[in-house]
């Protein structure tokens, strides 16, 4: 039978589908919308499955941390445009995720997603259209202190801070420097041994080293070292409300020391696949006339 605009249109603004779609499930069930819907409802595993190949390297990130500052958890949820980034529907998603991470204190993406969720996120991805991704989540709990979080306006960094000591207000102004610094390490000490041999060995490839006596070498490598360490590391570096003191000298004053600090932010670490934009509309448009 034929298929009125005003069925498709229905289907559509019950299942936010494209067009293409929905006059093929119509057709398959001679107009019948109810039954169209349960069909593509038993199909959104497979086309789920489809999209799960696509690279998902935007989204956003998201923190919760509970009134008395005792645990928080942030985490990543990919899409792979930030179109959809900022949809209703995605961000909705987002918020129940993080709700339930709350809740249920998970530390990790497998203790978080049970069958319940990935139906959900199955219905999502192929409601929207592309691949949806849990990615990562993280919990901090507090033992002596407290937790506090900070996220970047655009969801795209979100910061956990652990305090032994000081204040929720000292560690959320920490978790916003960490935002926007990104620094390595916490103290100095921590600097990995192989970060610190990749600097040496590219500060003795440096223009100025060539030719130098040794000991005048290792001298001005010692003091390039030191900066980069202060460079790199949360406690050396000028806080950015007040860069006449240091984010270690901060936390001292209110009594704390900084235990943790979980910094996420959207698509890092993630290869994005290039796309042939054109190729993929034109597959589209030759998929829709077979």
């Amino acid at each position: 039978m034929a298929v009125s605009a005003a069925l498709v249109k229905e289907l559509r603004e019950r299942t936010g589908l494209g067009m293409l779609e929905c006059k093929k499930a119509l057709k398959e069930t001679d107009g019948d919308v109810d039954l169209a819907i349960e069909n593509l409802r038993k199909a959104s595993g497979l086309k789920a499955a489809k999209k799960a190949g696509r690279t998902a390297a935007d989204g956003v990130v998201a923190a919760k941390v509970a009134e008395d500052g005792s645990y928080g958890v942030v985490l990543e949820i990919n899409s792979e445009t930030d179109f959809v980034a900022r949809d209703d529907g995605f961000l909705a998603f987002v918020n129940k995720v993080t709700d339930k991470a709350f809740a249920e204190k998970a530390a990790s993406v497998e203790a978080l997603v049970d069958d319940a969720l990935e139906t959900e996120r199955q219905e999502l991805v192929q409601k929207i259209g592309e691949n949806i991704g849990i990615r990562r989540v993280a919990l901090v709990e507090a033992s002596e202190g407290v937790v506090a979080d900070y996220t970047h306006s655009n969801n795209r960094i979100s910061v956990l801070v652990e305090l032994k000591g000081g204040s929720a207000e000292v560690a959320k102004d920490v978790a916003m420097h960490v935002a926007a610094s990104n620094p390595q390490v916490i103290r100095p000490e921590d600097m990995p041994a192989d970060v610190l041999k990749k600097e040496e060995d590219v500060i003795k490839a440096q223009p100025d080293m060539e030719g130098k006596p040794a000991e005048i070498v290792e001298k001005m490598m010692g003091g390039r070292i030191k900066k980069f360490l202060k460079e790199n590391s949360l406690v050396e570096q000028p806080f950015v409300k007040n860069p006449d003191q240091t984010v270690g000298q901060l936390v001292k004053g209110a009594g704390g020391e900084i235990a943790s600090v979980v910094r996420f932010e959207v698509g890092e670490g993630i290869e994005k696949k290039e796309e042939d934009f054109a190729a993929e509309v034109a597959a589209q448009v030759a998929a829709s006339k077979a």
